[in-house]
């Protein structure tokens, strides 16, 4: 029954007819996992696809939390053993998509991995003074002084 009404409302999503059904869950469980904000799922999605189309990796920090809960080795936070695993589903690790979904997603990341936003960004970083919120940047450079202020260690 769940899978049933999940095709109904797949083929009731604008964009869905064509899509890879597949890469649009991956990609949309991704978005899920990354925020729960409305309004960033289709900017989070255009970073996405900005890495993939760079064949840059995704660094999607669920996705490595993901990998190590299949190996039963997550302790609550990611560290660099984490970023080293060769688990597929690491993005740290393997450039493009991971081989499946890491969560469902619900409807609004899959209309937003079908539609991303036009960016030019590459990065993001969550906002802890505006919790569910990011930071966007287009260049390395630019994320690491966003993330050195958005930590506490920057201007």
């Amino acid at each position: 029954m769940m899978t049933e009404e999940f095709h109904k409302r797949w083929r009731a999503l604008p964009g869905s007819a064509g899509a890879d059904m597949q890469r649009t869950v991956t990609m949309a469980s991704l978005i899920e996992k990354e925020t729960g904000t409305t309004s960033e799922r289709a900017l989070v999605a255009s970073v996405f696809e900005n890495r993939l189309r760079l064949n840059m990796p995704l660094q999607c920090d669920p996705t490595t939390v993901y990998a190590a809960l299949l190996e039963n080795r997550y302790r609550g936070a990611i560290h660099k053993s984490d970023l080293a695993s060769t688990n597929p589903y690491n993005t740290y690790a393997h450039a493009g998509l991971p081989p499946g979904p890491i969560a469902n997603p619900g409807l609004q990341s899959l209309e937003a991995a079908l539609h991303p936003a036009s960016s030019d960004y590459l990065y993001f970083v969550a906002n802890p003074r505006a919790p569910g919120s990011h930071h966007f940047s287009a260049t390395l450079a630019e994320h690491e002084k966003a993330v050195a202020a958005l930590r506490g260690g920057g201007n």
